[in-house]
């Protein structure tokens, strides 16, 4: 169905929940591919599960890592998928099949990840208490990016919208923007809290669409900025921000903010309970407040990138928000007509003729002599919301949607399977592997090669304290929520983590 047809003429926000999605384990992070058709979940238990968003079932379950997984980001095209988990390493994923291209160690907690917008082939790393690190996954090189202040590496980074900016800000209120290619400084300014007085930089969101990106810092305000504004002012500017949005009533502070797929929205998620605040941007005046469970923690908001649903996640839980339908049967035909109560209807004398001798043939004008002609239904028409601005035509070897197999019960025979003969055999090399490592080389069911094991590469980074706690781990709220969320029992700092460590490289099940 053309986008075209769903535009609601109305608010374009959800006004109440929707359902949700029950991942089994404990979802963490979520996010919608660039289409909104696949939304990939990860869990405390290392899963990444992937939803086909339009028929709310799980498409894929891919086994990613061994520790909870606390970032994920899809590429443009949607065939790969880059995670990171609480034990420092980051994975790049195929998503059709769910084989791992390649893993990087860091030496520190790992708090986002983002593919650059356009080139699928660089990922912007934050590792905690560094520099950010700017990843080309071709050659497994990395570059860190120049920070403003040495003492302060509390940075966070994010690619702008065409992925030709790097806007980075640290725990002073400093902005900076670099060159993607050259890591120049092209751009900066401060952020302040009215007087001389700074504040820390928590997170930087951009728009979809247009050259607004948004500012939460720990002062619990949301600035708004224009892109343009930011570059035109130059090295130590003075940028005005569009809007300054906050709960002038509880002071709530953030835990996630993002943009409506338009761009009209700023939705933010409560540090402190299970409430959504939606503001429009052109106004900055507070539209709606959808509120979830009492006692809950919000982990983690995204905003679908086409429609208005927002999907949230607390207690595990994906909790799935939209606009109230209404059913009109009165769009389904013209002339349909709703009754309060029954009507007597009186019949036209050749109502039901099946030809109606007494009516005289019509002269064809206008809209009756349009039907004549002759309609391209072959053509396929680009749709516009999936197109950026520079963009002519759709991607189309971009990945939608997942192939689901259909699960038989008991079936009679499998003619799609290896013959029976074959699969009791076992070669010489599988004897020795340990049985994480036979099944990570078994043959693909295609009859295509066995899987090879992903290579590794360790990350070193200057200055970098190793012992850092992923915030996941500590996080705060009754003990019930804290274990479930760590995924990993007491005391895992000592041998269960060289275990772990050790099934990683031997089995290949990270």
């Amino acid at each position: 169905m053309n986008l075209e047809l769903l535009e609601s003429f109305g608010q374009n926000y959800p006004e109440e929940a929707d359902g949700t999605l029950d991942c089994i384990s404990m979802a963490l992070t979520c996010t919608f591919n660039r289409w909104g058709t696949l939304l990939a979940v990860g869990c405390n238990d290392g899963r990444i599960v992937i939803w086909d968003f339009l028929t709310r079932g799980i498409a894929k379950i891919i086994s990613a890592h061994i520790h909870p997984v606390c970032s994920l980001c899809w590429s443009r095209d949607g065939h790969k998928l880059v995670s990171a988990s609480t034990d420092n390493i980051v994975s790049q994923w195929d998503v059709l099949t769910g084989d791992c291209d390649q893993r990087f160690r860091f030496p520190s907690p790992i708090l986002k990840l983002q593919y650059h917008p356009r080139d699928l082939d660089k990922v912007l790393v934050c590792p905690m208490k560094s520099a950010p690190v700017l990843l080309t996954l071709s050659d497994s090189k990395h570059v860190v990016l120049p920070v403003d202040d040495d003492s302060d590496l509390n940075v966070v980074a994010a690619f702008d919208r065409r992925g030709e900016f790097i806007y980075t800000g640290n725990a002073k209120g400093k902005i900076l923007v670099l060159n993607t290619n050259t890591q120049e400084l092209v751009a900066s300014f401060r952020v302040t809290t009215g007087t001389s007085n700074t504040t820390a930089i928590k997170s930087i969101e951009f728009a979809r669409k247009g050259s607004c990106f948004l500012i939460n810092t720990a002062d619990r305000i949301i600035r708004v900025y224009d892109g343009r504004e930011i570059l035109t002012c130059g090295k130590d500017g003075e940028p005005e921000p569009l809007q300054k949005l906050q709960d002038l009533v509880n002071r709530t502070p953030w835990k996630r903010c993002c943009f409506s797929g338009d761009g009209e929205y700023i939705v933010a998620g409560s540090a402190r309970q299970h409430a959504l605040y939606i503001w429009e941007k052109s106004i900055g005046n507070l539209v709606k407040i959808l509120h979830g469970t009492r006692g809950e923690l919000l982990l983690d908001v995204a905003w679908h990138p086409v429609r208005p649903i927002i999907t949230s996640i607390s207690s595990g839980v994906v909790s799935i928000w939209a606009q109230n339908q209404v059913e009109n049967w009165s769009a389904f035909a013209p002339d349909f007509k709703e009754l309060d109560e029954n009507v007597e209807y009186e019949e036209r004398e050749s109502e039901f003729d099946i030809e109606d001798e007494d009516k005289s043939e019509p002269e064809q004008t206008g809209g009756d002599a349009a039907e004549d002609e002759e309609v391209d239904v072959t053509t396929v028409d680009p749709i516009i919301a999936f197109c950026s601005s520079d963009e002519e035509l759709e991607d189309y070897k971009a990945l939608l949607y997942l192939p689901i197999a259909p699960e038989v019960e008991d079936p009679e025979e499998n003619p799609f399977g290896p013959p029976p003969e074959a699969s009791g055999q076992v070669t010489p090399t599988e004897e020795g592997l340990g049985t994480g490592d036979k099944k990570q080389r078994q043959p693909s069911a295609d009859g295509g090669p066995a899987k090879k094991k992903a290579r590794t590469t360790t990350i070193e980074l200057q200055g970098v304290p190793s012992d850092e706690v992923h915030p996941l781990l500590g996080v705060k709220g009754d003990g019930k929520s804290k274990k479930k969320t760590a995924g990993r029992p007491k005391g895992s700092k000592g041998s269960l983590v060289s275990q772990s460590y050790k099934q990683h490289d031997i089995g290949g099940m990270d």
